[in-house]
């Protein structure tokens, strides 16, 4: 049967403004990272994704190494965007990145013009589109200089590869320096990607308050802290989880420690009658400097969950207050070294 998208999908999630551009996201946006990939279910992929655009949410954020293997997200997104999605394509904010590894080489990686502009040639001819509306510099390269990594993506802005540009895993000073260079080429920068959850707040030691100076957007990425703000690991590490298949997910990262402070974020989740996972992103959301939280789903039953966490109660300020007692650095943080690159 053709897909045919719920009438009322707008009368579902609420939109916010990405800094100060015209841009609307929903403040829940799907990525692909995880899930979407050659080794998955191609159909639960669609299923999600159809389930995800019925519930409003229009913004389908992947990378160029997304798998695995990579390359095979973007992929099986254009056969989706091919079979489902194309009589809404101007309805749908489709976002890719380049940064990291992806064909062998000196120029399959980091920051160059060559790469990045030739990543995005490839990500376009995989996901059969004429353009993506925002594509983002994945990670500081401590080596290309950063006029040349900008200007990147100002050129594929003004070759209508992209509508808009973002980066990713920037610094505070970083930020600065890569919007000062975009502003004086004409392309500004729309949004930032970082990492951010109760487990992970770096972006509250100075890069959001810099966000909002320059009025761009900010989007969370792993806001669950890759399912580790979820009931999953409540008691330990279960058999055949994410965590024992030697990914990003590092088993080092369960610590007990962290195991006990998960444990007791449950429990203010539990008197609030929400999952944890929902918990954890109202508590994203709860700044109005974040754009939009970034979440996964490996199911339709765990995108409803997650989507439903927006029709609980706000958080109350001693909810808050109890949630920063066991909230902090977990050191779960892969992207430190970009981040913290000078």
């Amino acid at each position: 049967m053709p897909y045919d998208a719920a009438a009322d999908r707008y009368e579902r999630l609420d939109y916010r403004r990405c800094g100060r551009s015209g841009l609307k996201l929903p403040a829940i946006s799907l990525g692909l990272w995880q899930n979407f990939g050659g080794g998955d279910v191609f159909e639960t992929g669609r299923a999600v994704l159809q389930r995800a655009f019925d519930r409003g949410v229009t913004h389908f954020d992947l990378a160029n190494n997304y798998g695995p293997p990579p390359g095979s997200a973007e992929e099986n997104f254009g056969r989706y965007m091919a079979a489902d999605f194309k009589p809404y394509r101007d309805e749908l904010v489709i976002s890719t990145k380049a940064g990291y590894d992806m064909w062998p080489g000196p120029y399959g990686s980091w920051g160059s013009r060559k790469y990045l502009v030739s990543s995005l040639d490839q990500s376009l001819k995989r996901m059969g589109l004429d353009y993506v509306d925002i594509f983002y510099s994945h990670r500081v390269d401590p080596d290309t200089p950063l006029e040349e990594t900008m200007g990147a993506l100002d050129q594929v802005v003004r070759q209508g590869k992209a509508l808009y540009v973002g980066i990713s895993s920037y610094s505070p000073e970083k930020t600065r320096q890569a919007v000062a260079i975009l502003n004086s080429l004409g392309t500004p920068c729309l949004i930032h990607q970082p990492s951010y959850s109760m487990l992970n707040r770096w972006i509250e030691d100075g890069l959001l308050s810099t966000l909002e100076e320059l009025g761009i957007g900010c989007i969370a990425f792993s806001a669950l802290a890759q399912g580790m703000l979820t009931s999953k690991y409540l008691n330990g590490i279960p058999e055949g989880s994410r965590a024992t298949r030697g990914g990003p997910l590092k088993q080092g990262f369960l610590t007990e420690d962290n195991i006990a402070r998960i444990r007791e974020l449950n429990e203010v989740a539990r008197r609030r009658n929400q999952s944890l996972a929902q918990m954890a992103l109202l508590w994203v959301l709860r700044d109005p400097r974040i754009t939009s939280a970034l979440i996964g789903a490996r199911t339709v039953e765990q995108l409803d969950d997650s989507l439903d966490a927006l029709a609980g109660p706000a958080l109350s300020a001693e909810e808050l207050s109890e949630i920063d007692r066991h909230a902090g650095d977990g050191g779960i943080d892969l992207w430190r070294a970009s981040s913290s690159r000078q």
